[in-house]
């Protein structure tokens, strides 16, 4: 088929790519749909194309809660306790019928943290990354040393976490002196 008349599924991207660029340069219409490229998995051959994604909706269902204020103070209580923001997400959508707090207030849970300053000392991905890493050293210390399997994975998971914190100290979400020290690992998370 040409490129405007099919799917184009048994052909490669890049001889997609080519078709395309060719009608272009016709000056025909070329209303094919590229594969776009996706960023592939740091270490693991997978490229993460699969799962749902968000329906797009600009208002709140009319069955949600919507009023800001009370949301806001869900919000703040659920922080005081200790949740992190995609669990106090969770806790909204499930119990108090809050599907998209963004849609509802016109602002992340994040930045509702952050306007009433009670913003966690690590961001949630570094800090779920160094919980991960605690317990590969936790496991592997416990009498489990020749496991060369979680060894490795330990090696991947403290690359992924000084990466993050080469981001988030050059963005200024931590302090521009902190490194990543396996010892003083477990008095971070805790």
């Amino acid at each position: 088929m040409g490129v405007a008349g099919g799917t184009g599924r048994t052909r490669s991207c890049q001889t997609q790519t080519l078709d395309c660029c060719a009608a272009v340069k016709e000056g025909q219409q070329a209303a094919c749909k590229l594969r776009l490229a996706r960023m592939a998995r740091m270490h693991s051959g997978g490229k993460g194309q699969s799962g749902s994604s968000r329906p797009f909706v600009e208002s709140p269902p009319e069955w949600s809660e919507t009023d800001k204020k009370t949301i806001e103070e869900l919000v703040l209580r659920y922080a005081g306790e200790g949740r992190s923001t995609s669990e106090i997400g969770i806790v909204l959508r499930d119990q108090h019928a809050i599907p998209d707090v963004k849609l509802a207030t016109g602002e992340r849970i994040s930045a509702i943290l952050s306007r009433n300053e009670m913003t966690p000392q690590y961001p949630e991905d570094m800090m779920n990354l160094m919980r991960q890493a605690q317990r590969i050293i936790d496991h592997l210390e416990a009498g489990n040393r020749k496991d060369i399997h979680n060894r490795r994975q330990l090696e991947l998971t403290e690359s992924r976490l000084r990466r993050l914190a080469k981001y988030y100290r050059e963005s200024g979400r931590i302090s521009s002196d902190w490194t990543y020290k396996r010892d003083q690992l477990r008095l971070m998370v805790e």
